[in-house]
């Protein structure tokens, strides 16, 4: 950068303007060269992805792959839109889309070969296969539907295998520019919060504060990563309940479940909140579960067991004579609101340097309440890093958060 700064020193133009009028043009010289190096990593990023997903695949026996899961597609083009596919073989990547999504497919995916289907995605597919000698055996997800298989079994001339989660594999363990947008959708997340939490009043209904925050969402030109869980009172013993009519009484407690998609990527956070004076029992069943997850994002480490750590905070629940809850501790999270590795005593699995995943014990008593504490979890060499660990607004404050309303 200092090189290019002499070159601009040396201009003619630099006698000709004032300092202010210079700088600026510095500015924008500087831009100028730094711009397409932000861009060549992009392109660098889209390279690793294809070349670790291409080893997997020669080891699965095939040549190439169809990807049709529309986070999959993005994951190895770039591509954000809808309605594509893309193949894999070797270090290329072809992706197949149509007239809506060309030109934007077209800025998006600068490793990609592009192209527009006027028929089925089946006999797009056979026509580009069947230029290519090199391509014996297709492996094809098998997340697509029968019709679908069935579809590339009867056009594609060469043999056909079944994939499972040879893409997600890949995702699974996140860079750190990915780290940087789950942490990012975090913080806009509860800037919406902040500024949604004022407009909460008594009589108000879940749905209506629901939409509330869905648009305070909106107001940082970001989008919800899944449809937002507001629950008054003991509606919160539905874990995935859906916003109604309910309204908001004097005193009350109130559970939120939401998240925010920045760049591609989801934050999945939950909290809870008591709404003028909480009952005894409400704040003790909080503090056990505040408990639980403390004790469970303690034992977040390279190379723990998944369903040890499952247990550790189901424990906490039981020790203290509340019902243990029947999901998972928690989940992975990227690109989708659920992906690998689930965080359950049914996942034989460990954890890995790289994965994200949520910490959510809860404890559900119909009729009564539903408390739920979530926050995302980076896996690091040396333990772990809470990627929604709130420093501004205070919504990671420890103990049960009390509103005045």
């Amino acid at each position: 950068m200092l090189a290019i700064e002499k070159v601009i020193n040396k201009m003619p133009i630099v006698k000709l303007v004032d300092k202010k009028t210079l700088f600026w043009c510095k500015i924008g010289v500087l831009l100028y060269f730094i711009g397409p190096k932000e861009m060549q990593m992009d392109t660098e990023t889209l390279k690793k992805r294809t070349g670790k997903l291409s080893r997997l695949v020669k080891k699965s026996g095939a040549d190439a792959i169809v990807l049709t899961v529309g986070e999959n597609v993005s994951f190895v083009t770039g591509f954000t839109g809808d309605d594509s596919w893309a193949l894999v073989c070797r270090s290329k990547v072809t992706l197949i889309t149509d007239s809506r999504y060309t030109e934007q497919a077209s800025k998006q995916c600068p490793n990609c070969k592009v192209i527009e289907r006027t028929e089925g995605f089946a006999k797009t597919l056979a026509r580009v296969v069947a230029k290519s000698s090199s391509i014996k055996k297709i492996a094809l997800e098998d997340t697509c539907s029968v019709r679908l298989f069935a579809a590339v079994k009867k056009n594609v001339k060469v043999k056909l295998i079944a994939s499972s989660g040879l893409v997600e594999s890949v995702r699974r363990q996140k860079d750190p520019k990915e780290v940087r947008h789950i942490a990012k959708a975090a913080r806009i997340a509860y800037k919406a919060l902040d500024n949604a939490l004022p407009k909460l009043h008594v009589g108000i209904t879940e749905n209506q504060w629901a939409g509330i925050v869905d648009l305070e969402i909106r107001k940082q030109n970001s989008t919800i990563a899944f449809d937002t869980i507001v629950a008054f009172g003991p509606n919160a013993s539905r874990p995935h309940h859906q916003p109604g009519r309910r309204k908001l009484k004097k005193n009350d407690c109130l559970l939120i479940d939401f998240g925010v998609k920045h760049k591609g990527y989801c934050s999945d956070i939950t909290r809870c909140f008591a709404v003028g004076l909480p009952g005894e029992f409400y704040r003790k069943a909080y503090n056990v579960v505040l408990n639980a997850q403390q004790q469970a994002i303690k034992a977040v480490k390279a190379g723990a067991d998944i369903p040890t750590l499952d247990a550790v905070a189901k424990k906490v629940i039981t020790d203290a004579g509340l019902p243990v809850y029947g999901h998972g501790t928690g989940h992975g999270l990227g690109l989708e609101v659920h992906e690998a590795p689930g965080v359950s005593a049914a996942v034989k699995d460990k954890l890995k340097v790289g994965d994200v995943i949520t910490i959510e014990p809860g404890v559900y008593i119909p009729g009564k309440l539903g408390i739920r504490i979530e926050d995302d979890v980076l896996v690091t060499r040396t333990g772990c890093k809470i990627l929604t660990k709130d420093t501004k607004y205070g919504f990671s404050a420890p103990g049960l958060q009390q509103l005045v309303i």
